[in-house]
């Protein structure tokens, strides 16, 4: 089934790459069982220490189900087999510059969504965008809840592209969010209504099919919303207030 490695990478991460592209590829269906610990190590030609850490990332990733006295198994592929790992790998980052470069990223792919949004949208993207903004201006509870809320309806518009992958690349960034947008909330009293503001008109932009009118109000929307987010790190002691600002225009 497999080749021997070799030595020029590290050996578990070489494995594991070797047994995720057989199961991408389709050489290993779904539901199959895979060979014993034993018999993968002599079809890579390495240790059974290589072999097991292999199969411990793969399990990580959700791509494999290894039962006590039944043997290893191949899992069903969801997104969340892609968007779990890099979510996790984010969530140890997140400090000020990378709190920044969640934004930056944002302003890079979120007006170009809405601009296609626009075009692509259906009734039913339209009808799940307004009731995104309804459970907003309707919400009482947590901050951190509230801005699920608020994710939910930037990952709608993603859905609403019709592009299956866009919500994939968005969805461990948007994770991340909650726990940072309820230290604006907190620091930044106008953050919630200045949202639904926007929203709402970015809404109204898609509704009313208007391509640019979409680009331009979720750019000006992630201007103030960077904004707000450089307010909360100076008043959480997060950076330097003497630092100057990146330019993103």
């Amino acid at each position: 089934m497999f080749t021997p490695v070799g030595n020029k990478e590290l050996l578990s991460i070489r494995v594991a790459d070797e047994i995720e592209d057989a199961i991408h590829t389709g050489k290993i269906q779904i539901g199959a069982k895979l060979p014993s610990e034993f018999e993968l190590c002599g079809q890579f030609g390495v240790s059974r220490t290589a072999v097991r850490e292999a199969l411990r990332m793969l399990s990580a990733k959700g791509m494999i189900s290894i039962e006590k006295g039944r043997g290893i198994f191949v899992r069903g592929l969801t997104s969340k087999n892609v968007t779990d790992p890099m979510h996790s790998y984010l969530k140890t980052k997140v400090g000020a510059s990378y709190i920044i470069d969640i934004i930056e990223a944002r302003q890079f792919m979120e007006p170009e969504i809405a601009r296609v949004a626009a075009s692509s949208r259906n009734d039913g993207d339209l009808e799940k965008l307004r009731k995104d903004i309804e459970a907003m201006k309707a919400f009482v509870g947590e901050p951190a809840d509230w801005a699920r809320l608020d994710m939910n309806f930037h990952l709608n518009i993603a859905h609403a592209t019709q592009n299956n992958l866009l919500p994939l690349m968005l969805k461990p960034v948007f994770r991340l969010m909650p726990e940072i947008k309820s230290k604006i909330m907190s620091d930044v009293p106008e953050a919630r209504e200045s949202a639904i503001i926007w929203h709402s008109k970015i809404l109204q932009a898609i509704v009313n099919g208007d391509p640019e009118q979409a680009y331009s109000e979720m750019k000006q929307h992630l201007v103030i919303a960077r904004e707000h987010a450089e307010r909360m790190m100076k008043v959480e002691g997060m950076i330097d207030t003497s630092e100057p600002k990146k330019n993103t225009n």
